[in-house]
């Protein structure tokens, strides 16, 4: 048994859903498009979701203009790392 203290946050998994929906959005918003989930639970509660969208900036948008997906890892890690236009110098 560890006599460290746990920790009261666990780190939240990153999710992923698909664009199914962008009604008025067509430049922010492509549609089958896989998007990054921020967390934010107030959001949610109204029935948004915090999306980063193609600006490269996460904004909010009604939760049913998308479906959640798993991807596999390697997917993932590719959704995950930088686009290179945004790499620093």
């Amino acid at each position: 048994m560890s006599t460290r203290p746990r920790k009261s946050r666990r780190r939240q998994a990153v999710t992923f859903v698909v664009c199914v929906e962008n009604l008025g959005y067509p430049a922010s918003l492509e549609l089958h498009k896989v998007y990054r989930v921020v967390p934010d639970q107030d959001a949610a509660r109204e029935g948004d979701l915090r999306v980063v969208d193609e600006s490269g900036e996460d904004y909010l948008y009604p939760a049913e203009w998308f479906v959640a997906v798993e991807v596999p890892r390697r997917v993932r890690a590719s959704l995950l790392r930088r686009p290179a236009g945004l790499q620093s110098a």
